[in-house]
């Protein structure tokens, strides 16, 4: 099979472009020693795709085409032209339609990949010699895939590292998403004072911001913005444990002090232990306990503390009280889209575990009114293991007075014990 040098110009109504003339200009230039694999010239091109402007289609279709090569190698004194019909090219398209064969032959051609060397009639075959020797051949050359073997070989190293850089850049996407989110829940937990919402809300707003098509170009800035956001909840949580070393080593630095004080004075006061013992500041705590008399009560002042007690404590998204305690809804009128229904069934909730209105109210007072209802539908949910409604109520009461008490942590183990993941992007 002979390819020609001399420009053929398409059959019938076809049109001449000047990317047909460049095409063929292109494949004059093949060397007679030329030549590659015709499979791994086509997965080169499998991976160049998109760089080439090619769908999957127009490929299963120029597979068609080299199969109807005999060669696995592409060599120009074998000739590269190959004359298939359109019924046969059909079958080993995987029965592709007429219409939508010669659309992505016409593809091909526009690519650069192929060019038409069609007959005087427009037929393809391949003409003998007197001898019985292969003569010309009409048909589609793939003379151009030979020539820019090199450079689809490149194209597909470049789409190739192309894709690993992407998919590097996703994985850390998917890593920073995954520590912002458990250092989020972790900073409800151990500084629940902090607004950690804001925090959340900049992490959703890069996320949202990132599409399922988006490049690499694209995905910087968002890493960018992660790794910041990252970064600022790190430095928070640090200042926390490094607080708890500092006042962990200054407890143990006074224990020492006061241990050493006490035996320099015993070596060197030996008539100390006959000096009158001093007397020491009282304790009213403890006064308070063993009287079993309510400070809080007989005093003025508190109440207004109490009050600011409540309004300082982080209030909690309502859709994660939803999230943790379920069962509060059936009490319910018409459901619990507003902190006003929540409030309305915690009331009758109370009724029903048998909690005193004065314990709810001395609640409400210190924890405020929402933080209260919180309360009662945490203990609705625990109800079966909690013997005493009104006096686990009253005890967490006091612990929020001396605030050592807070909602979040509370709702955090009852989304635990439920086996449940914290659902912050839908509570905000």
């Amino acid at each position: 099979m002979q390819t020609g040098h001399a420009v053929t110009t398409p059959f019938g109504r076809r049109s001449l472009s000047l990317g047909m003339l460049a095409t063929q200009a292109l494949a004059q230039d093949v060397g007679c020693e030329a030549s590659i694999d015709k499979w791994k010239l086509f997965r080169n091109l499998c991976e160049a795709r998109q760089s080439l402007g090619l769908s999957d289609r127009a490929l299963v279709v120029l597979n068609a085409l080299l199969t109807f090569y005999p060669q696995t190698e592409l060599k120009e004194e074998r000739g590269l032209v190959v004359f298939p019909s359109n019924a046969q090219l059909s079958l080993r398209a995987h029965g592709m339609a007429p219409a939508t064969l010669r659309r992505h032959l016409s593809a091909l051609v526009e690519a650069g990949l192929i060019f038409r060397k069609d007959s005087p009639n427009g037929k393809r075959y391949l003409r003998k010699t007197r001898a019985g020797e292969n003569g010309e051949a009409f048909g589609f050359s793939l003379a151009p895939l030979l020539v820019r073997s090199t450079e689809l070989e490149a194209l597909a190293n470049q789409a190739k590292t192309e894709r690993l850089q992407l998919k590097l850049l996703k994985e850390r996407i998917t890593l920073l998403r995954r520590n912002i989110a458990k250092l989020v829940e972790l900073g409800m937990e151990e500084l629940p004072q902090l607004d950690w919402n804001s925090h959340y809300g900049r992490f959703r707003m890069v996320i949202e911001g990132i599409s399922r098509r988006s490049t690499a170009p694209d995905l910087e800035p968002a890493i960018d913005g992660l790794e910041c956001i990252e970064a600022e909840i790190l430095s928070l949580l640090e200042n926390k444990v490094n607080s708890q070393k500092t006042s962990a080593n200054e407890s143990h630095f006074e224990r020492h002090k006061h241990n050493s004080n006490t035996q320099h004075q015993l070596e060197s006061e030996p008539g100390s232990e006959n000096k009158p013992e001093e007397k020491s500041e009282p304790d009213w705590r403890s006064a308070e306990i063993s009287a079993g008399v309510n400070l809080r009560a007989i005093s003025g002042v508190p109440e207004r503390v109490n009050t600011q007690i409540g309004q300082d404590m982080k209030p909690v998204p309502l859709g994660l009280v939803r999230q943790a305690c379920p069962e509060i809804e059936a009490y319910a009128t018409n459901g619990i889209t507003t902190w006003s229904d929540l409030m309305g069934a915690a009331v009758v909730v109370r009724s029903m575990l048998g909690v005193s209105p004065s314990a709810y109210e001395e609640a409400c007072d210190i924890l405020g009114q929402e933080n209260a209802a919180v309360v009662v539908a945490c203990i609705l949910e625990r109800a079966a293991q909690i013997t005493s409604a009104g006096g686990y109520l009253r005890s967490l009461t006091d612990r929020a007075f001396k605030g050592e008490f807070s909602v979040w942590p509370m709702l955090l183990a009852q989304l635990r014990a439920q086996g449940t993941h914290l659902n912050l992007a839908a509570n905000l």
